[in-house]
C-alpha cells in the first residue's frame, strides 16, 4: 500500500498562514513495495479536478494552482502513483492561507512612548474597537522596531516570543500574521500591545564606543483586519488615537537584561472598559520599511529545566546550576514584601567557585524583579534572553525548586541524529547541538551571552553542513540571506563581517572565509534541500561577492597583503591575537576566492545561465593555477606547512589527483607530529577530517577526533563542557577562564566537525541535491564499536551506521521511497541499491599490530602511534615530574628521527627512566594500540 503521510508547505509560524501566493509543496511516500520511484501524482485544492504531475518530482514542486489570494484559504491533498500500478489515497488536506497583504495595503503606522528620553522606554499601547456582526475571520499583521506581544481582550494572541526578531530593520522589516478570531467578542473589544527595544535600540560596538543605530526609542505596528460574515471589511490600526503607558517593565535591554517592577502592573489594561484616561496619547513615528512576511520560523519556550545543583559560592552566594549550557531565561516562584528585588545574575561557567562574568564583557546578563507583595508572584523576563547554565539569585530567598530555566530560540523541526559506542563523542554531537540551539534565535550568531550576539558571516559559513543536518533551517538561512544581500548592495558588493550590520562607522571590509558565506550558504541550503529558489534570489548576491574579490586578487590571481581573519582561533595564536594562526591568511584568502568562484559557477550551470557559468569557471581556474604556483611546491609541500593548508587544498579540489596523496601524507604527518591534536581554527577544523580520510588517513582522522588533550574537540568535553567552546581551551586545565578578552562557551563554529560525524563515519549524506540520491558510505574507526545517522530527508527518514559482530562488519541503511542510493561498503564494494531497508556484511580489518616492542629506543613515532604506549609513557613520567610530563605533551614534535631515550635526555634521573621503560615493556608484553 502506498501512502502520502506528510504534505508539506513553507508556514513559518507554525499555522496555516504562508507568506508568499504561490507557496511550494513537499510529499513524503510510505510504502510497502521495496525500490519504489514516483511515476507521477495528482494535487487537488479543496474539491477542484486534479492536476496531474508527470514523473518523480515531490520536493518543492511549484504551485500548480491559482495563487492565493490575501487571507484566502485552500485545502490541499496529493495522491501518488509508482510503477507499482495505480494511484495510492489521496493525502489528508493541509489548509493554507495567504498570510501576506495585498501591496500598497500596509497603511498601520508606528507608535510608542512619547519621547525624547535618555534611554529606550519599553511601554504599553492599547485601543478598543467594536465588534458588530457575524464575524468569519479576523486577522493580526504585527510588527515591531524592537519587540513586542499583541493581547487580545486579555488573551496573548500567540505563543512566539521576541518577535519579530532582529533583521536589517533599516532595509527589511518582517510582520507576524495571526488568526485572532476566535479572541474575538461581539461588542467592544481591547487590543493592547507589550513592547520593549530589543535588538532595535541596542548599543553596538566595540568597548567604549557602543552606539545606538536603529532607533532610540521602540516602536510598534499593527493592522487588525476584521471580515464579517456579510462581506464587510473593516480594519484597526495603529496610529493616532491610540494610548501609552509605562508598564512593569522599567528597562530593558538583550546585553543588560530586564527590569521589571511588579507593583506598577495594571490589570484589565488589555481588556475592554479600562479607564485608559491617565494614559497619553501614543506618539506616531514613520516607519524604516513596509514590512513583509515572516519567512524564518518563530521564535518560542521549547523547552525547561530545573535546578539540578545548589551551590554556595565562596563568597557566600546562592547559584543554581541547572546542568546544561543553555539559551533564554528564567522563570522564577516567588512570594516577597512590596518593594523587595530579587536579582538574577547568568553565567556559563564558574571560576574559583565563583560565576565567572568576566567573558561576558560590558554584558550584565542580569535581570531584577521588584515584587508587589500580594502573596506567591511568578515572574520571567520577557525582551531579553541571557546564555548560561549558572545563576546566582539574591534579594530575595527563593526555594530552587521554583526556578525554571526556560529555553528559547527559532523553533525549527529537528531533523537528524548521530550516535556512537564512544560515550565523549556522542556527548561531543550534543554539545554541537545545544550550540545550534543557543545561535540559532532569530539569526545565526556566534554566541548567545556576552555584549555581542551577531550574525557572524565566517561561523555560519562554515556550520551550515551541520546545521542542515540537524535541523530544518532552510527557512531561518533563507531568510537571513536576505538581510545579508541587502547589506552587501548598499556596501558596494563586499559582505560585511556581521548580517545584520549595526555599526558601520566606516565601509565593511572584505574578508575571506566571511564574506564567502554569500556563495557557501545558498549551495548548502540547495545541496541539502534541493532549494533552486535560494540559488536564483541569491545568485546576484554571490556574484556580487566573486566580483569583489576576484578585482582584489588582481592581475595574479592571488588575493594578498590585505585585512583578514585568516584561520581565526587556532590554537597557536596567542589569547590577545586570535588571527595569528600557523596558515598564512593570504593562503586562506586566496583558496577562498577559488572556492567563491566554483560555487558561483555552479549556482549558474543549475539555474541553466551558460555563459555566467563559463566566466566564473574560468575565474576559477585562474586562481587554482595561481594558488598552486604559489603555495603548493611539485612534491606535494604546502608554503605554508600547517594543517589548515593542506586541508584546504585537498578539500577545496584546488590540488590536482595527482598531488593530493602528497599532500594527504604530508597532513596526516603533520597531525602526528603534534601528537594528534588538532591544529586548526575556524577555518580548517570543518574539513581537516575530510582532508584525511579522502587520501587515506581515516585511522589519522580517528585519532584526531577521540583525542582527549588539549586542543582537541574531546578536551572541553572531558573539563564538563555541555556546549562547543569559542577557544580549544576556553577553560585551562587548571579551571581558570582563557586569559584572552573574546572568550566563549557556546559558540558553534568547532562544531562544524559533526559534518564529518554524519557523512563519513555513520556514513550518511546526499549524492544529489536533497538527498534524491543518497550516498552511504561508512568510515568505521578503530576502538568504535558502532556509529550510526539519522535524517529526516526531504524524501522521508533515512538512516545510515555500521556495527561489529565478531570479525565482520554490518552496514544498514534505510532509503526512502523516491530515492536510490550509492553504496561504497568498507570493503571496497560498490553498489547502488533502490528504497528499503538494506544490510551488507564485510570483514572487519584488525587494526595493525605494532612490529617492535616498545622500549627507550623506540622512535618517537612508534610511541605516539601506540595509544596505550603512549599513556604509560606520560603516567610514569608524571609520577617523577607532573609539569615536565605537561610540558612534554605540549611541546614535542612526535618525529621519526628521535627516540624516546633522547625526549628524556637529563631531564629524568635513571630510576624514573628504568621505571618507565618497565612500563613501556609491560605494555608490549600484554599487547598494545
Amino acid at each position: 500500500m502506498t501512502t502520502v503521510p506528510t504534505l508539506t508547505v513553507e508556514r513559518p509560524s507554525g499555522d496555516d498562514f504562508v507568506p508568499t501566493p504561490t507557496p511550494a509543496l513537499s510529499w513524503t511516500t510510505v510504502t510497502d513495495t521495496p525500490d519504489w520511484v514516483q511515476t507521477g501524482a495528482e494535487l487537488r485544492r479543496d474539491d477542484g479536478e486534479p492536476v496531474v504531475l508527470e514523473g518523480p518530482d515531490s520536493v518543492l514542486v511549484p504551485w500548480p494552482f491559482a495563487p492565493l489570494a490575501p487571507r484566502e484559504a485552500a485545502d490541499v491533498r496529493v495522491r501518488v502513483r509508482g510503477r507499482d500500478g495505480g494511484p495510492g489515497e489521496w493525502s489528508e488536506p493541509v489548509t493554507v492561507r495567504g498570510g501576506f497583504l495585498a501591496e500598497g495595503a500596509w497603511r498601520a503606522e508606528a507608535v510608542g512612548l512619547p519621547g525624547p528620553t535618555a534611554v529606550a522606554q519599553p511601554g504599553l499601547a492599547r485601543t478598543e474597537f467594536e465588534v458588530a456582526g457575524e464575524v468569519r475571520s479576523a486577522t493580526l499583521y504585527a510588527t515591531a522596531l524592537g519587540a513586542y506581544q499583541a493581547v487580545l481582550n486579555g488573551t496573548d494572541v500567540d505563543d512566539q516570543v521576541l518577535k519579530p526578531g532582529w533583521t536589517a530593520y533599516q532595509y527589511r522589516m518582517v510582520h507576524e500574521t495571526t488568526d485572532v478570531t476566535a479572541l474575538l467578542v461581539p461588542g467592544t473589544n481591547a487590543l493592547g500591545i507589550r513592547f520593549a527595544g530589543a535588538w532595535a535600540t541596542e548599543r553596538y560596538g566595540p568597548p567604549g564606543r557602543q552606539r545606538g543605530f536603529y532607533a532610540e526609542q521602540p516602536q510598534v505596528a499593527a493592522q487588525l483586519v476584521v471580515e464579517y460574515a456579510d462581506g464587510r471589511l473593516e480594519e484597526v490600526l495603529t496610529g493616532p488615537g491610540w494610548r501609552v503607558s509605562p508598564g512593569p517593565v522599567v528597562a530593558s535591554g538583550i546585553y543588560q537584561g530586564e527590569h521589571v517592577d511588579l507593583r506598577r502592573r495594571q490589570p484589565g489594561w488589555d481588556s475592554p472598559g479600562f479607564d485608559d484616561s491617565g494614559w497619553a496619547p501614543a506618539e506616531v513615528r514613520p516607519s524604516p520599511v513596509v514590512p513583509e512576511p515572516r519567512r524564518s520560523p518563530a521564535v518560542r519556550r521549547t523547552e525547561e529545566r530545573g535546578v539540578v545543583d545548589v551551590i554556595t559560592t565562596p563568597s557566600g552566594g546562592t547559584v543554581l546550576d541547572f546542568g546544561q549550557n543553555l539559551v533564554g531565561r528564567l522563570r522564577v516562584r516567588v512570594r516577597g514584601g512590596a518593594g523587595e528585588v530579587l536579582t538574577l545574575r547568568h553565567a556559563e561557567v564558574l571560576e574559583h567557585g565563583e560565576l565567572g562574568t568576566r567573558p561576558l564583557r560590558r554584558a550584565a546578563a542580569t535581570d531584577s524583579c521588584t515584587l508587589a507583595g500580594t502573596g506567591e508572584e511568578v515572574w520571567e523576563p520577557e525582551f531579553t534572553f541571557h546564555g548560561f547554565r549558572y545563576a546566582e539569585l539574591s534579594g530575595v530567598e527563593v526555594d530552587p525548586s521554583d526556578v525554571t530555566a526556560v529555553v528559547v530560540h527559532s523553533d525549527m523541526e529537528r531533523t537528524g541524529w548521530f550516535s556512537c559506542s564512544h560515550p565523549l563523542l556522542d556527548r561531543l554531537h550534543e554539545n554541537v547541538v545545544w550550540s545550534l540551539r543557543g545561535n540559532f534565535l532569530s539569526l545565526p550568531t556566534d554566541c548567545p551571552q556576552r555584549d555581542e550576539r551577531l550574525g557572524w558571516t565566517g561561523d555560519i559559513q562554515v556550520f551550515a553542513p551541520t546545521a542542515a543536518f540537524l535541523y530544518d533551517t532552510r527557512g531561518f538561512l533563507a531568510s537571513w540571506l536576505r538581510d545579508l544581500a541587502l547589506e552587501q548592495r548598499h556596501a558596494g558588493g563586499v559582505v560585511p563581517f556581521v548580517v545584520p550590520n549595526p555599526p558601520p562607522r566606516t565601509p565593511p571590509r572584505p574578508a575571506a572565509a566571511w564574506g564567502d558565506a554569500a556563495c557557501v550558504v545558498p549551495w548548502v541550503l540547495f545541496e541539502r534541500f534541493a532549494d533552486r529558489q535560494v540559488l536564483a534570489d541569491q545568485l546576484d548576491s554571490a556574484r556580487a561577492w566573486t566580483d569583489v574579490v576576484v578585482a582584489l586578487a588582481g592581475e595574479r590571481s592571488l588575493w594578498e597583503g590585505c585585512f583578514q581573519f585568516g584561520d581565526w582561533l587556532d590554537p597557536v595564536a596567542p589569547p590577545d591575537r586570535p588571527a595569528a594562526a600557523a596558515t598564512s591568511p593570504d593562503l586562506v584568502a586566496t583558496a577562498y576566492v577559488f572556492r567563491s568562484a566554483q560555487l558561483t559557477a555552479r549556482a549558474a550551470a543549475v539555474l541553466g545561465h551558460d555563459e555566467v557559468e563559463r566566466c566564473y569557471r574560468e575565474v576559477a581556474e585562474r586562481v587554482r593555477t595561481a594558488f598552486l604556483a604559489e603555495y603548493v611546491t611539485p612534491a606535494g609541500r604546502m608554503m605554508s606547512d600547517a594543517q589548515t593548508a593542506y586541508a584546504l587544498a585537498i578539500a577545496f579540489d584546488l590540488a590536482p589527483p595527482e598531488q593530493q596523496q602528497a599532500l594527504g601524507d604530508r597532513l596526516a604527518g603533520l597531525v602526528r607530529e603534534q601528537g594528534y591534536r588538532i591544529g586548526t581554527g575556524f577555518v580548517g577544523t570543518p574539513i581537516i577530517c575530510d582532508a584525511l580520510t579522502r587520501t587515506g588517513h581515516a585511522a589519522t582522522a580517528g585519532r584526531l577526533l577521540t583525542q582527549t588533550e588539549n586542543p582537541s574537540w574531546l578536551y572541553p568535553v572531558t573539563m564538563g563542557a555541555t556546549t562547543i567552546w569559542e577557544r580549544w581551551d576556553s577553560m585551562l586545565p587548571d579551571g581558570t577562564i582563557n586569559p584572552g578578552q573574546m572568550t566563549s562557551f557556546n559558540h558553534y563554529a568547532f562544531g562544524a566537525v559533526a559534518d564529518w560525524l554524519h557523512r563519513c563515519l555513520a556514513g550518511l549524506a546526499p549524492a544529489e541535491p536533497g538527498y534524491r540520491v543518497l550516498r552511504i558510505a561508512p568510515v568505521p574507526l578503530a576502538g568504535l564499536d558502532h556509529a550510526a545517522a539519522e535524517h529526516r530527508t526531504p524524501y522521508g527518514p533515512a538512516r545510515a551506521g555500521w556495527r561489529r559482530d565478531g570479525d565482520e562488519l554490518v552496514v544498514q541503511a534505510t532509503v526512502p521511497p523516491n530515492t536510490t542510493a550509492r553504496v561504497r561498503l568498507p570493503d571496497g564494494r560498490e553498489l547502488t541499491v533502490g528504497s528499503g531497508d538494506h544490510a551488507w556484511t564485510c570483514p572487519a580489518r584488525a587494526p595493525a599490530q605494532p612490529s617492535t616492542p616498545l622500549g627507550l629506543d623506540s622512535p618517537l613515532t612508534r610511541l605516539v602511534d601506540d595509544p596505550t604506549g603512549y599513556a604509560a609513557f606520560f603516567e610514569g613520567l608524571a609520577a617523577v615530574d607532573p609539569a615536565l610530563a605537561e610540558d612534554v605533551r605540549a611541546h614535542t614534535r612526535w618525529v621519526p628521527g628521535r627516540t624516546v631515550e633522547e625526549l628524556l635526555g637529563r631531564k629524568v634521573p635513571d630510576e624514573a627512566r628504568a621505571d618507565i621503560a618497565r612500563r613501556l615493556a609491560e605494555v608490549g608484553s600484554r599487547g598494545s594500540g
